[in-house]
């Protein structure tokens, strides 16, 4: 059996129509994290920062950290060989979203935000723990815990839901 998979989030509202958008964001979070990191079968306790932000200040930093221009729903920076704290949970990373992008996700795909963000939580804390997709097998095994851990949460599948403009927003584009 895992042990304790429940996050200990840092969040850093920087975008305040977060508030509005997502007035929940914080437990939201822990919640999918915890959950995400319980059903990748991670068994410690871990620190996850998040920053909800405004895309141009998403686009940055997916400009100077990707190379890639524009903003992007969620940036995901996994704390590589980061040494342990005694007493203190093991740093998972960073996580940074951008509020306009997801707002427009969540509406073109016809979904409340807050099941996209969510998704997109869940989505970025797998990251955070070395999945990912950029083989066509490692994208299926992450979308599929994906579907299963938001099923769950009574999210369901943002893969039958969302078009294929928005679908893949979680992929790296």
């Amino acid at each position: 059996m895992a042990g304790n998979t429940s996050p200990t989030l840092d969040i850093l509202i920087d975008d305040q129509g977060w508030n509005a958008a997502v007035p929940d964001a914080e437990a939201r979070a822990g919640t999918a994290a915890g959950a995400a990191l319980a059903g990748a079968g991670f068994g410690a306790a871990g620190a996850i920062s998040l920053l909800l932000a405004d895309d141009e200040t998403i686009a940055a930093l997916n400009r100077d950290h990707r190379g890639k221009d524009g903003p992007t729903n969620v940036l995901s920076f996994p704390a590589e060989d980061m040494p342990a704290i005694p007493d203190q949970p093991q740093p998972l990373g960073d996580i940074a979203m951008a509020l306009g992008v997801v707002q427009r996700e969540a509406m073109a795909a016809g979904i409340p935000i807050t099941a996209h963000f969510t998704h997109l939580i869940v989505h970025a804390s797998l990251h955070l723990i070395g999945y990912d997709h950029q083989m066509e097998a490692d994208a299926e095994r992450m979308e599929s815990l994906e579907i299963a851990v938001l099923e769950g949460l009574g999210v369901p599948n943002p893969y039958e839901i969302m078009d294929d403009q928005t679908q893949h927003g979680t992929r790296e584009q």
